[in-house]
């Protein structure tokens, strides 16, 4: 405990992500391609990918994307029906709707239109030889108009069970118009949520001090099942996504919260670390949600009743990273495959791309199937997709990372906006850093 004291948070995540890295790296070579490998470990000789990478490390990664689930839904529901009961005003609500998905899709757009643009300059397709003994299978993906029949739920507590988040939020939001429509009655139930979301915060804030052991075990798996070798026939593609990536996180979402709010964006990426690092470990812009809305509402200065609102939606319909990779890989693709794309078969690669992020779970490896769906819609064979499942994994937790920094800007833009941010705590460089730390011998002794 002594040594939590003198590191941060963020150092703390490095320090087990690297470490995770550089075991796993050092398991994999201990393999050197064999199936199994003992290794004497006091009495016993313990095989290492039994026993360690799908056993110890595996074990202890899940459990730590369990626990951040585990809070996905009542965080969601909870906060939602706080914040929607403080916006008694249903002009109010309309207009948060729509400033957030109008600002989300504009962002996706231009994330998508970026990885075209890239990929078409630099063909990253150009060279590389087709892999004719791996598949790849999906479902069909719905069509726009069942996305929107399927936002409204039948059951919400089937909803729940599920984590269909759109379904949640329209049940929320519902929900807690009906508490500030109820006088007096509704006034107690919106004390008794206020409660919950202040115990569940705390729940989050424990978490967050146990991440950098559960950062830790996801990064030797990671990087003992996936060498440096397997991307190698695929550098092109991989930098390239990687690199729009980059751009769009560090020069797109600062440009745009200077030109929309003023606001300095070197502190907004400063304070954005411990969440992007959330999110590339856990691959899971939703699995994520605790952490992106910690940081929104204690350590960006956004009002619950906003963050409560812009992070759950941006987590299931912000894909901006999502949408960098269907660029790039239908660019890709259509080069490995010798497809002569129009200039309308691209702008339908957009149009698509920034729809299908609707109603998209935030789940990991969900980008594949989206991009299925972008495939046949151009005419490009599905069976592409088997050449870049190899380089995916780290990607989609790179693109993770940029997905959840985009739902903290338009969370900062739209609280500016509506006069729901407070700069103090914006500008602050300590805010919100009172509450990553828990004593847990106080805990105990209580």
């Amino acid at each position: 405990m002594q040594n939590n004291k003198k590191l941060s948070l963020t150092s703390r995540i490095v320090i087990g992500m690297l470490a995770g890295m550089v075991l796993g790296a050092g398991l994999q070579w201990l393999l050197a391609g064999q199936d199994e490998r003992l290794i004497p470990l006091f009495l016993f000789d313990l095989p290492v990918k039994a026993f360690f990478i799908d056993g110890l490390f595996h074990i202890g990664g899940q459990i730590f994307i369990a626990s951040l689930q585990m809070l996905v839904v009542p965080l969601v529901f909870i906060s939602l029906v706080c914040g929607t009961c403080s916006l008694s005003d249903a002009s109010t609500l309309g207009r948060l709707g729509a400033k957030s998905v109008g600002l989300y899709l504009f962002t996706t757009a231009i994330a998508i239109t970026l990885a075209i643009s890239a990929a078409l300059l630099i063909g990253p397709g150009h060279g590389v030889e087709l892999q004719s003994d791996v598949n790849f299978s999906t479902e069909e993906a719905p069509g726009l108009a069942q996305v929107l029949i399927n936002m409204f739920p039948r059951n919400p507590i089937n909803a729940m069970a599920e984590g269909n988040m759109l379904q949640i939020i329209i049940f929320s939001v519902l929900f807690g118009i009906a508490t500030a429509m109820s006088g007096k009655t509704g006034e107690r139930i919106a004390d008794l949520f206020q409660d919950l979301n202040t115990i569940v915060m705390k729940l989050v804030t424990i978490l967050m001090n146990l991440a950098p052991y559960g950062v830790f075990c996801l990064m030797v798996r990671v990087f003992s099942t996936m060498g440096l070798d397997m991307f190698s026939s695929l550098a092109a593609y991989f930098f390239v996504v990687l690199g729009i990536l980059l751009l769009h996180g560090f020069l797109t979402y600062p440009l745009l919260l200077k030109l929309l709010t003023g606001l300095n964006p070197v502190i907004f990426l400063r304070k954005m670390r411990d969440a992007a690092l959330f999110a590339f470990s856990t691959s899971s812009s939703n699995a994520t949600i605790p952490v992106t809305l910690e940081t929104v509402t204690k350590k960006l200065g956004v009002k619950n009743s906003i963050g409560s609102f812009t992070v759950p939606l941006g987590a299931t319909i912000n894909m901006d990273g999502t949408a960098i990779m269907q660029g790039v890989a239908t660019v890709f693709i259509a080069q490995v495959y010798g497809v002569d794309l129009t200039l309308t078969d691209y702008l339908m690669v957009v149009l698509t791309a920034t729809l299908a992020s609707v109603g998209t779970a935030g789940v990991p490896g969900v980008g594949l199937i989206m991009l299925a769906m972008v495939l046949q819609q151009v005419g490009l064979p599905v069976e592409g997709i088997a050449l870049i499942i190899g380089v995916d994994r780290l990607l989609d937790m790179t693109r993770t990372s940029v997905n959840i920094t985009g739902d903290s800007m338009v969370s900062c833009v739209i609280a500016k906006s509506e006069k729901q941010l407070d700069e103090a705590v914006f500008n602050d460089p300590d805010a919100g850093r009172k509450d990553e730390s828990v004593d847990f011998k106080h805990l105990h002794n209580s």
